[in-house]
């Protein structure tokens, strides 16, 4: 049992509730949720002060070495010494304008295709040399099996 206002209030009665009671209960709630939505104090003096801010500190990063490449690989093999060494235009010359020229970085692939073989030719840049020349050939049949290269470098050839 409970007292109130000197009455013994058995624990499982709801006590009635008057006006300033029920004020007070939704007052209490109303105030806390009002406080939680302040921003913080206000003037009418004027704008906030602006704060001033460090400059963002600078540091120097070494640049990285200059890479050095290595020279490519002249490739050596019978039948192809009028391809390797020889530039685009000259193997524009030879076998007609390619079906694909593709540059990466400082490598170019170029292309020419018939009826007996698809042949790849690479170029690089030699050292001491800004022009890129032919160091590698590659030859293959439309289904991806290999072709002698000599022999696909005749085939493709443009009659003179």
């Amino acid at each position: 049992m409970t007292r109130w206002s000197g009455r013994a209030i058995p624990a499982n009665v709801i006590m009635p509730l008057n006006r300033s009671t029920v004020a007070l209960a939704a007052l209490v709630p109303m105030s806390l949720l009002l406080a939680s939505c302040g921003g913080g104090a206000t003037s009418s003096a004027g704008p906030a002060p602006v704060r001033s801010v460090a400059p963002p500190v600078r540091t120097t990063v070494p640049r990285p070495a200059p890479v050095t490449r290595p020279s490519a690989q002249i490739q050596t093999i019978p039948g192809l010494e009028n391809v390797i060494g020889a530039d685009a235009l000259q193997l524009g010359r030879i076998f007609g304008t390619p079906r694909l020229d593709l540059i990466e970085d400082d490598a170019r692939k170029l292309q020419w295709t018939g009826t007996a073989c698809i042949l790849d030719v690479y170029l690089y840049p030699q050292p001491g040399s800004s022009r890129a020349t032919a160091t590698y050939v590659d030859a293959r049949r439309g289904d991806g099996r290999d072709v002698d290269r000599a022999a696909c470098v005749a085939a493709l050839k443009k009659a003179p």
